[in-house]
């Protein structure tokens, strides 16, 4: 059940950047936002999920384009 809430989450975070990158044009959101509606499909567990969601969720804002 965790998996799923932490995917769902990643989800909409994920098509938020999505859509942010694409009209300010920013590839680093487009990218971000890519990677966080993917990655829940190539990750088991709960733990695992938080720490990939949360490093592709920063990463945006630590790697500037």
């Amino acid at each position: 059940m965790g998996t799923l809430i932490v995917g769902l989450a990643a989800g909409i975070i994920g098509m938020a950047y999505f859509v942010y990158g694409k009209r300010a044009q920013r590839l680093i959101f487009v990218f971000a936002g890519i990677a966080l509606c993917v990655y829940p499909y190539l990750v088991s567990g709960v733990g695992w999920d938080l720490l990939v969601g949360s490093l592709l969720a920063a990463a945006p804002f630590v790697i500037r384009d």
